[in-house]
């Protein structure tokens, strides 16, 4: 988590300061009532007078907001009767840019396939690493994470499938292989990877993911795979016309089933 000021980034210090401004950042200029704010701080380590502790943590950050933004008239931490809200401008939050990014990428994903990838690029270029850098904070975060990290993956999906549409399918392999080797269990990469290597004329190397992604869905959740999974094995091993070198082979199956 950083902020950037026309002076160049701050940090903010602390790990309760920093849970803090976590939450009050993921709800996007919505109040949050100050028990939740408690819980996300100290979980079951609730101190003394919890209240005023709070209040203390809140003080602080206000004052070194205000450092950050002296010309600001009014402070962006404001206490309201159903919480403290931050105010947020459109295009202040990064998070909020990079759902916005996909979600507009996924509405062009069907017609306009240049735009979707660059869309998607530019999303992803926007990502450094786990999210809040790895300190979570409590229930809030937890979630707002895991939000975050869903349309991570949602944007890889649909990158993948622009490049593969276009004929990517040399360019993104080595990519789409790490990819699917950090989500094993995630069977939409399994399905782009198993596309992307036919193409590259590696049907025993598709068949031979299939068969892997099989055992594991197998051993460790006890379910088989997707039917659309299961589409494009048998589609490798009928050489199905759908699997050309361009094109959505995905949907291509679905509709000649």
């Amino acid at each position: 988590m950083e902020i950037r000021t026309p002076s160049g980034p701050a940090e903010i210090p602390g790990g309760l300061q920093r849970t803090l401004v976590q939450a009050l950042l993921v709800s996007e200029g919505q109040a949050i009532a100050g028990d939740t704010l408690i819980n996300e701080m100290w979980g079951e380590s609730v101190p003394e007078n919890e209240a005023n502790a709070l209040q203390a943590h809140v003080s602080r950050l206000r004052r070194r907001l205000k450092g950050l933004e002296s010309e600001r008239p009014a402070s962006r931490l404001s206490i309201h009767p159903s919480g403290y809200r931050l105010s947020l401008e459109a295009g202040e939050l990064d998070a909020a840019e990079f759902i916005s990014l996909v979600r507009r990428a996924e509405a062009a994903s069907g017609t306009g396939r240049d735009e979707a990838a660059a869309l998607t690029r530019t999303a992803l270029a926007m990502w450094r690493g786990p999210v809040f850098g790895g300190h979570t904070g409590g229930p809030v975060c937890q979630t707002a994470a895991a939000r975050y990290e869903e349309y991570r993956m949602r944007a890889l999906e649909l990158f993948f499938d622009a490049e593969l549409k276009a004929g990517h399918h040399a360019a993104i392999l080595a990519e789409l292989r790490e990819v699917h080797a950090g989500n094993p269990l995630r069977e939409y990469f399994c399905e782009q990877l198993m596309i992307a290597l036919y193409r590259s004329g590696r049907q025993a190397d598709a068949l031979d993911t299939y068969r892997r992604m099989w055992h594991r869905l197998s051993e460790e959740l006890g379910v088989e795979p997707s039917p659309a999974l299961r589409r494009v094995e048998h589609a490798i091993l009928s050489h199905h016309p759908a699997l050309s070198t361009t094109g959505d082979a995905r949907s291509a199956l679905l509709e000649a089933v």
